[in-house]
C-alpha cells in the first residue's frame, strides 16, 4: 500500500509517498481503508519535529481520517465489516490503509460523506469542546475568534453564532473575512483592528472569550481585548508559540482566565468522545452547521498541502484522498 513516510524532520519537502507493508490489526484494532485523511496543524509540528510534537523517525504522520472496516481484530464488539468510521486519534492515518483502536473510532451515520466526516470530525470535536466546555457561550456574550475562515475558526463562529453571542472575527483578507460573515460574525476586521473592536461591541469593557488558535503573533492583544474576570482559550500556535508570562499579569489585566486545552482531555471517556460525535455530526446532518472543504490533495501531494496550511492559503478544512486530487471545495 501507499503511505507518507517522513524519514527527517523539515518542511512539506520531507513527506515522500512510499510503497510499505500493509498493517494488520491487532487486538482491540479496526483495519480502515481511508478515504480521506485530515491535513492540520498538529502534522506539520510533528513534521518539524517541534517539541513536544517529535515523534521518532521514521514515522507516517497524520492522526485524523475516516473509511471502511475491512478488518477486525480480537476482542471488538460492536463493529462490523464495511461500517464507516471516523477518527481523530489514529497514528499513521497519511496512509491507504491504517490501523485504529475501536474504543478511539465513531460510526458516521448513513448519508454523511466520509469525506466530510473526516474534514470535521476532529475540529469539531475541538470547536464543541470550546464552545460548550472550556467556556460556555452564552447569549450576549462578546466573543473574538482568530482565523476565523479556518476549519475550526468557521464552526466556532457558526456554534457561538447559534448560541446568540456577537462573534468578532480576525482574518487576514476580504474573501476570508465575507466567509467568516456567512458563518454568523458580527464584525469581521483585521487582526490590527480586533481589540478596540472587542471593546466597542462589549460597551466598553471587553470580549468575554477570545478562543486564540494563532498563538505567538496576536496573544498579547487578545488578553488586551478581554473584559475584566474574561477568559483567553489558547487552543493552538500556528504563528509559533507564546512567550511566557507572568500571572501577575493576569491579575492588572482584570483578573483574567488563561487555559490551554487540548482535545484528550474533553473526550476522556468513550460516552464523551461518542456525545460530542453525536453532537456535531448530528448538526452536520441537520445543515445547522455548515463544513468547508477548502482543499483536497491526493495522499501523495501531503507536501502540497502541508504548503498550502503552511500559506495560509486555504479556508476550511484540507484533507489528503487516496487517488487522484480533486482539488477546491
Amino acid at each position: 500500500m501507499q503511505a507518507i513516510v517522513v524519514r527527517r524532520f523539515g518542511g512539506p519537502e520531507v513527506l515522500v509517498a512510499e510503497a510499505v507493508d500493509e498493517p494488520t490489526p491487532g487486538a482491540g484494532e479496526l483495519l480502515v481503508e481511508v478515504a480521506a485523511a485530515g491535513v492540520n496543524f498538529r502534522d506539520r509540528y510533528e513534521c518539524e519535529g517541534r517539541p513536544p510534537y517529535r515523534p521518532a523517525l521514521p514515522f507516517v504522520p497524520g492522526t485524523e481520517g475516516s473509511g471502511r472496516v475491512v478488518g477486525i481484530g480480537a476482542g471488538v464488539a460492536g463493529v462490523q465489516l464495511g461500517d464507516i468510521v471516523a477518527w481523530t486519534q489514529a497514528a499513521a492515518s497519511y496512509a491507504e490503509l491504517v490501523t485504529v483502536r475501536a474504543e478511539q473510532a465513531v460510526a458516521v451515520p448513513e448519508g454523511l460523506d466520509p469525506k466530510v466526516a473526516a474534514a470535521v470530525i476532529l475540529q469539531g470535536l475541538t470547536a464543541h469542546y470550546l464552545i460548550e466546555s472550556t467556556y460556555a457561550v452564552q447569549a450576549g456574550d462578546v466573543v473574538v475568534v482568530h482565523a476565523a475562515a479556518g476549519g475550526v475558526g468557521l464552526l466556532l463562529t457558526q456554534l457561538a453564532a447559534g448560541r446568540g453571542a456577537t462573534v468578532v472575527a480576525t482574518t487576514s483578507s476580504a474573501d476570508k473575512a465575507a466567509l467568516a460573515r456567512d458563518a454568523g460574525a458580527t464584525v469581521a476586521c483585521s487582526y490590527e483592528d480586533f481589540v478596540a473592536v472587542a471593546h466597542e461591541l462589549g460597551g466598553g469593557r471587553g470580549a468575554q472569550v477570545v478562543y486564540d488558535g494563532v498563538g505567538r503573533a496576536t496573544f498579547a492583544d487578545s488578553r488586551r481585548a478581554l473584559a475584566p474576570r474574561g477568559v483567553l482559550v489558547l487552543y493552538g500556535a500556528s504563528s509559533g508559540a507564546v512567550a511566557p508570562i507572568d500571572p501577575i499579569e493576569l491579575m492588572t489585566g482584570g483578573s483574567l482566565f488563561l487555559t490551554r486545552p487540548t482535545l484528550a482531555h474533553y473526550v476522556e471517556t468513550r460516552a464523551e468522545l461518542e456525545r460530542r460525535a453525536t453532537a456535531v455530526f448530528g448538526a452536520v446532518a441537520t445543515g445547522t452547521l455548515s463544513v468547508r472543504i477548502g482543499a483536497r490533495f491526493a495522499l501523495s501531494e501531503a507536501g502540497r498541502a502541508h504548503e498550502a496550511l503552511a500559506s495560509r492559503a486555504t479556508t476550511g478544512k484540507c484533507i489528503l484522498v487516496p487517488g487522484p486530487a480533486v482539488h477546491g471545495d
